[in-house]
């Protein structure tokens, strides 16, 4: 797998102290309130695991499955796999996406949360590709940890055709293995 990466973008060491640093903004602002984090899977299962060992605090977590991909690309069609279980309503809720990228998908699940009226609602991305968002996505990331350029990355729970999660770090993908 190691050989399909054109170049690592995040090392491992680089995502330990991000995600430390998100951690400790999260806990300064949510230390007393119990949030509620919601994953949204599969992508953010590494950031999502990292993120709610470094918060020091009470916390609770929930999972959202939203599919909009097929291979390298974004269908702009949302999916609802699977729905938070727990009820939101007067909770502060903060989302953990795993890249902010057109915009399709975090748009709606901004959308779909905020209909279920929770307290708060903020979002920490562990990447933002702006380059890519979508003409009119008015949606903006409260936490962002790195802004990257339009590439296709994999590695830290990214993923093509489901394969290169479990590399440790980010890496911009060789064209010649998703142009195929």
């Amino acid at each position: 797998m190691r050989n399909d990466i054109e170049q690592i973008l995040i090392t491992e060491e680089q995502i330990r102290t991000k995600v430390r640093e998100l951690a400790d903004l999260l806990q300064e602002e949510y230390a007393d309130k119990n949030p509620l984090f919601v994953g949204v899977l599969k992508g953010v299962v590494p950031f999502f695991a990292d993120m709610i060992r470094a918060f020091n605090g009470p916390c609770e977590i929930d999972f959202m499955w939203i599919s909009s991909y097929s291979g390298a690309n974004s269908t702009g069609k949302m999916l609802v796999r699977q729905d938070v279980t727990r009820d939101i309503k007067g909770r502060h809720v903060v989302i953990l996406e795993d890249i902010f990228d057109t915009g399709n998908s975090l748009e709606f699940t901004v959308s779909h949360l905020l209909a279920k009226k929770p307290a708060s609602l903020k979002i920490c991305t562990f990447l933002d590709k702006p380059e890519r968002r979508r003409p009119g996505v008015t949606v903006k990331a409260d936490y962002v940890g790195y802004t990257i350029p339009n590439a296709f990355v994999v590695g830290y729970g990214l993923d093509y055709n489901e394969k290169y999660r479990n590399l440790p770090f980010v890496g911009i993908l060789k064209p010649e293995v998703y142009e195929k």
